[in-house]
């Protein structure tokens, strides 16, 4: 039995004009040093989905180690102005350069983590969309996973609004995605979009929808557009794992520092009886 998973949580990358080089080459020197089981990258890999954008985050990507990687797309990887193309293939460039799929699980040793594109390019290229097309498929994927392993959810666009509503507006029927995601019995859910570590639980939505689980956003990790608390600076999160509880460590890059530097733990508990058990090596 694995004793911990260890998840290193990125998002919104946005390489193009926002990009920081120095947190870039930050990122990569922190994800080398941590040696995470997984590293997660929750969308907005670039700002304005161009060829030359993607093949930077491909770069990017590329210089992180080894590890299995969860990357699905946000609202900027999908084309904004290019009307034609938003319409016709609004993907063209992530399947190109990132993947051939939109919606991924990915196994590895006493987890699955589940990647649904929020992307809405056709309807709501901010806000975002989950079809129940997608909901069936993560329902698949779960149903296919060992009672007590890591039920893991990556999805860009976030579930609660922030406190001044500068992340925009959640997700459209958060309530009701939220209790179908309680009933496939997810454990976490990771995200991003609203450029600032943003830590709430499914019950500040669903009450009474069952024990709820964590919903983790992180900040911007290598662009200039933190927001709120975060205005300045860039973020990312270490998640560690074990049989009883999550902890969510975030770290911030401030101007003028070296690298990435941890904040206050937060402790969750984990559903009751869960554990990390093994399934036979990742895939």
């Amino acid at each position: 039995m694995r004793p911990s998973l260890t998840v290193l949580h990125a998002a919104d990358l946005q390489c193009g004009r926002p990009y920081s080089v120095r947190a870039g080459n930050a990122f990569v020197r922190f994800a080398r040093e941590l040696s995470p089981d997984v590293i997660v990258i929750a969308g907005d890999l670039t700002q304005r989905a161009k060829a030359r954008e993607f093949r930077a985050a491909a770069a990017l990507i590329e210089r992180l180690p080894d590890v299995p990687k969860v990357v699905t797309p946000g609202n900027h990887d999908v084309p904004l102005y290019r009307l034609w193309e938003r319409a016709v293939v609004p993907y063209r460039n992530w399947r190109a350069f990132v993947s051939p799929e939109l919606n991924t699980a990915t196994r590895v040793q006493g987890a699955v983590f589940v990647a649904l594109n929020s992307s809405a390019p056709r309807r709501a290229i901010v806000a975002g969309r989950l079809h129940p097309a997608q909901l069936d498929f993560a329902r698949r994927e779960f149903e296919e996973t060992a009672r007590g392993d890591l039920r893991a959810l990556v999805v860009h666009h976030h579930f609660v609004a922030t406190p001044d509503g500068k992340g925009g507006r959640p997700l459209p029927g958060a309530e009701g995605l939220l209790r179908d995601f309680e009933s496939m019995g997810v454990d976490l859910v990771l995200g991003g979009h609203v450029h600032r570590t943003w830590l709430r639980s499914s019950r500040d939505v669903a009450p009474g929808a069952g024990e709820g689980f964590p919903l983790i956003a992180c900040g911007t990790t290598t662009s200039r557009r933190g927001r709120g608390p975060e205005s300045g600076v860039n973020s990312l999160n270490v998640v560690r794992v074990t049989s009883r509880d999550i902890e969510v460590v975030p770290h911030l890059l401030a101007e003028g520092a070296e690298g990435f530097e941890p904040g206050e733990a937060m402790v969750l508990p984990r559903r009751r009886g869960a554990e990390i058990a093994s399934t036979g090596g990742a895939s």
